[in-house]
C-alpha cells in the first residue's frame, strides 16, 4: 500500500515515504539520512552513558523493510551513517552481516557527514557529495545551492491529531531543496521553527511528517 507524499524537485519526481526514506522511482534510487549506527557504542565509550544497545539492529530492520518493498538499485546514505568513525569498526558481527546482505547487488553510496568524516570500513563508494540527474546529494545544506537533497538537521514538526499535538520527524522541502529526517533509532530532532532553518527554506516550504501515515502541512515557523 502506498504511504507517502509525491512531489517534484527540479523536475525529479520524488516520494517522501512515511517511513522517512526518500524514493526516486525513475532512478530506482532510495536515499536515507542520519542512520547513526553505533550510537549506544559511542555514548558508552565517550561519556559512560549506557542505553540499550539495540538501535543499530532496529534501524537495519526498518531499512531492510523499505529495501524489500522498493527493490532499489542505488542506495544513498546521506551522512552521519555512523555516530563516529570508531562506531563503524565496532559494529556487532550480526549487524555487519545484515548490512552486507542489504548491500549485495546494489550501488551503495556513503556520503560523509560531520559524525563520520572519512572512509568507513565497509564496501560501497565513499563521497563528499553525489550528483545524478538534476539533483545533488550532500550531508549539510548549503546557502545559495539548489536542486539539493541533504540531511543533518533531523527536522521534526508538530501536527494536531485527535485533539492533541503530535511531534514527528519530517521532510522539509521547497522549490530549491529537500532536507530529510533522521532515520536512525534514538536520534532526536530539531523543530522546524529553529533558527538553523532561517534562510534555508523559503516561505512556501512544506513539512511532510513521518510515522504510521504521512501528513503534509505548511512548514511550521513558530
Amino acid at each position: 500500500m502506498f504511504n507517502g507524499h509525491k512531489f517534484s524537485l527540479s523536475g525529479a519526481q520524488l516520494t517522501a515515504r512515511a517511513s522517512g526514506v526518500l524514493w526516486w522511482e525513475e532512478q530506482r534510487l532510495l536515499c536515507v539520512s542520519d542512520l547513526h549506527f553505533g550510537k549506544s557504542d559511542r555514548l558508552a565509550r565517550r561519556f559512560g552513558v549506557f542505553v540499550p544497545p539495540y538501535e543499530t539492529a532496529d534501524t537495519l530492520r526498518r531499512l531492510q523493510a523499505e529495501i524489500e518493498a522498493l527493490d532499489p538499485t542505488i542506495i544513498i546514505c546521506l551522512g552521519d551513517s555512523f555516530d563516529d568513525l570508531e562506531a563503524s569498526k565496532n559494529l556487532k558481527p550480526e549487524d555487519r552481516r545484515s548490512l552486507h546482505q542489504l548491500q549485495e547487488g546494489r550501488k551503495w553510496v556513503w556520503i560523509e557527514g560531520n559524525h563520520d568524516p572519512g572512509l568507513v570500513e565497509l564496501s560501497g563508494e565513499h563521497l563528499k557529495h553525489y550528483k545524478t540527474g538534476p539533483l545533488i546529494f550532500r550531508h549539510i545544506a548549503e546557502l545559495g545551492s539548489y536542486s539539493e537533497v541533504s540531511g543533518h538537521y533531523h527536522p521534526k514538526a508538530a501536527v494536531r491529531l485527535s485533539h492533541k499535538s503530535v511531534v514527528r520527524p519530517c521532510f522539509l522541502y521547497d522549490d530549491k531543496r529537500l532536507i530529510l529526517p533522521a532515520f536512525g533509532t534514538f536520534t532526536g530532532g530539531l523543530k522546524s521553527d529553529a533558527k538553523e532553518f532561517d534562510g534555508l527554506m523559503n516561505k512556501e516550504a512544506y513539512a511532510v511528517l513521518t510515522g504510521d501515515k504521512s501528513y503534509i502541512i505548511p512548514m511550521p515557523r513558530e
